[in-house]
This record gives C-alpha cells, structure tokens and sequence, in this order.
C-alpha cells in the first residue's frame, strides 16, 4: 500500500523544481556580453551558449516523458535534477567555450527529464476537481522563472544553482515517497526516440539558421523525419507516441495545437519589443527590462486562478477567451510607432500576459486530463515540446522578417524606419497567427 501524500507539499517541491529549468534558460542570457569577453566567442559560437541548451532539453523532452511512465515519474524527476545540477556546477567552472557549451548541453538533458515529468507527477496527484489549480501554481512558477532569470542573471548563476538543486536532491525522496510508473511494464520505443530526437534538431536548427539556405535543407529533412516517425510510430507494439492519440482524442489533438500557436506567436514579442525599447525610444537595457516584466508578472499573478477556473469552467472556453485577448493585445502592438507612449506598450503587456495566464493554466489542464494515467508522463513531454517547437518557430518568424527587411547588417538610426517597419509585418503576423489559434481552441470540443 502507498503512503499518504501531502499533496501541497508535493506541489510546493514540483514547482520549486519547475522554476529553475526557465530561470536557468533566461538567467544566463544577461551574462552572455562577459561570457564572450571571458572566453572570446564570436557571436555565432555564443549564440549557442543558450541554443545547446534549449536543443538538449528539447531533444529529449518526449523520450524522457514515456521512460518516465514506464520505469517511474519520481525516479526520471530526481535524476533529472541531479544531471541538471551537475550541469550547473561544470558550467560555473568552465575553462573554454568549447567545454562550456558541452556542460549546457548537459544541464538541457537534465532540464528535459524535469519538464518531462513534473506536471506528470502533478497530474497524479491531483484528482480532476483539484488539478487545475495545482497546473496553475505550476505554470505560475514557470512564468516566475523567466520573469526573474534576467535580473538575477550572471555566470554566477550557474554555481547559485547548486546548493538549490542538491537541497531538492535530499527533500524529494522525503516528501515524494511513492512512484508512479502508469505504463509499467510496456516496452520503451528506442528506435522512435532516435527518430524524433533528430527530427526536431533538424527543425530547430533549421529555424534558427533562417533565411540561410542550409536552413531550408534542415528544415526539409526535418519534415523526412517526421513522415519516418509516424510511419515508424503506426506500426510500433509500444510507441514512443500512439500518432492515432491525436486522431481519436480531440481534446488532446486540438489543445496541443492551440498550445503551438500559442508559444509561436508571443515568444517573440519580449525580443522584439526590448529591441524596440532600446533602438527606437532610447532606453537602457535595465529599463527597457523593467517595463517587460509586466507580462510575465501578470502571467504568474493570473495563472493559478485561471487553473482554479478551469476546474470549473471548460477550457475550451477558457483558454479560446485568453488566445482572443493575446490576440488583441498583439494587434495593439502593430501600430507601434516612435511616439507610441509607454502607457500604450505597458497595456499591451498587460493584455498579453492576462490572454496567456488565461490560456495555458486551462490548456494544459486540458491537455493533462485528456489522457489516461498511463500516458501521463507522454502528454507532459508532448505539452514542453509544444512549448519549445513553438519558441524557436517564434524566433524563426522575427529571423526571417528581419531579414527580408533589413538583411544582414546592424540596427543604426538609418534603418531604424524600416526596423519599425519589419516589427509591424512580425506583430501583424503573430496576430493572424493568434486568431487562427482562437480557432484551434474551440475545435477541441468540451473536455467533460
């Protein structure tokens, strides 16, 4: 027999750990201009500083949510946090570029086997009247992790992290003591994994490498990759991903989508919007920071309660209000001018973040309660892969825009016209793309 769980405990520790995979993402992006200093990096080889990083986790996202349903959530969580801190520790000592990107690359694998697995985790145990509110407070602290790693930033950050994650390594197993393992004795697809894992480094880098023409090569290989892996996952006994999942649960199907959608058109309002700042109306980087933490502020501060709602209320209904309200606040943005007063950029933070909080606390309640408990560990890599497809597909639209407008040269106060221009083509964009997605949230159908 199980031992009792205290389950706010259990969330209070689930989310702690949650938080430090995005502040580890967005803490190190502040250091990077003495990071080149110290090791002279060019700007390509630091660009991937943070990119080996996000690769890694997003590599490993959906294998490690199935090894987790099938050998044990707890058991994947706390190696995940020690591989992770590990991670952290070398890269803090690092003596060379090369030696420093190779430790991010292991922080990522970590971080991948803590998003795999702890709203998993959460999801066990919380029953479904109880579950939104516990995913809230977890996405809240997510949003609080970004929010915070930019000014907390620095390479100090990385040896910071190291006595948190070695505190997490010896509470879990205390408060954690029993194991969820829902497909236990299922087979783990090695071969899909593969399958996948190269799939989606072809389409991030691909991406990131926009509009170059190595990156359409990448991106075409990556779309080979995906038509293998469902051809692979169609005839597998135990697959990495059940592909018929998302044709006989719409729910799951849809929700996912909207979830895309989601990251795809609101990643890059924080970067371009800092550029904005700083370029067209003149402000330092500490300012320019200060006025973007209204949105992922109000995106912690709204989560939870949108979760709570979500126990009550449908998500379809929910989450399709916040897509419309993202979607408002993006279309806001694309009248963005020089005199365009900072009243006007702060409503439109506070309309996002609101549209978002209302968003992704239902969505993934959605997204987790749609599904078996054997499936619990997939439908949570699924949700952060979304996530981080949606991010660099985000990215990749900004890349590309900017580039047709203003090729591959620096922003100076010459190109600041059409800089202006190409942010209201990638605003106009996401808006169009944002109102598609109000639509794929209401395709979903009711979840109960």
């Amino acid at each position: 027999m199980n031992p009792p769980i205290n389950k706010r405990t259990a969330l209070i520790v689930t989310a702690a750990a949650s938080f430090l995979t995005p502040f580890a993402a967005t803490s190190t992006n502040i250091a990077l201009p003495s990071i080149g200093r110290d090791f002279a990096m060019n700007a390509v080889l630091l660009s991937w500083v943070p990119t080996a990083y996000l690769l890694s986790a997003a590599m490993f996202l959906m294998p490690f949510g199935r090894f987790a349903d099938i050998y044990g959530r707890k058991r994947v969580f706390v190696y995940g946090i020690a591989i992770f801190t590990l991670g952290a520790l070398l890269s803090g000592v690092a003596r060379s570029a090369g030696g420093l990107i190779l430790f991010r690359t292991v922080q990522g694998f970590g971080a991948s086997m803590i998003f795999g697995t702890s709203v998993a985790i959460v999801t066990s145990i919380f029953t479904e009247g109880e579950r939104g509110k516990a995913l809230g407070i977890n996405v809240a602290s997510i949003y609080l992790g970004q929010t915070l790693g930019p000014f907390i930033g620095g390479r100090s950050v990385f040896l910071a992290i190291v006595p948190l994650g070695v505190f997490f390594l010896v509470i879990i197993p205390a408060v954690l003591k029993q194991e969820w393992a829902g497909a236990r004795g299922d087979r783990f697809d090695w071969v899909g994994s593969f399958i996948y894992s190269l799939t989606l480094v072809a389409i991030m880098l691909g991406f990131s490498l926009l509009p170059r023409i190595t990156a359409g090569l990448l991106i075409a290989l990556g779309v080979g990759g995906v038509l293998a892996f469902i051809l692979w996952e169609f005839r597998g006994k135990s697959p990495l991903l059940d592909i018929r999942l998302f044709r006989r649960n719409r729910v799951f199907a849809f929700s996912n989508l909207a979830a895309l959608i989601n990251f795809s058109a609101t990643f890059a309002v924080g970067f371009l919007l800092s550029l904005f700042l700083q370029y067209i109306k003149g402000y330092t980087p500490l300012h320019a920071g200060s006025i973007l933490i209204f949105q992922p502020v109000t995106q912690a501060i709204f989560s939870p309660f949108a979760g709570r709602l979500s126990d009550r209320i449908e998500p379809q209904s929910l989450s399709s209000i916040g897509m419309a309200f993202i979607a408002a606040g993006l279309l806001l943005l694309v009248f963005l001018k020089e005199e365009t007063s900072l009243a006007y950029i702060i409503v439109c933070l506070l309309l996002l973040g609101f549209g978002i909080a209302l968003f992704s606390s239902p969505n993934t309640n959605a997204i987790m309660s749609s599904v078996e408990r054997t499936l619990y560990g997939v439908a949570s890599g699924t949700t952060a892969t979304m996530r981080v497809v949606g991010q660099m597909l985000s990215m990749g639209i900004a890349t590309l825009i900017f580039a047709l407008f203003l090729g591959p040269v620096p922003i100076h106060a010459a190109s600041h016209p059409l800089f202006v221009k190409s942010v209201e083509v990638t605003f106009t964009a996401f808006t169009v793309l944002c109102i598609g997605g109000i639509f794929a949230s209401l395709a979903r159908g009711k979840l109960r």
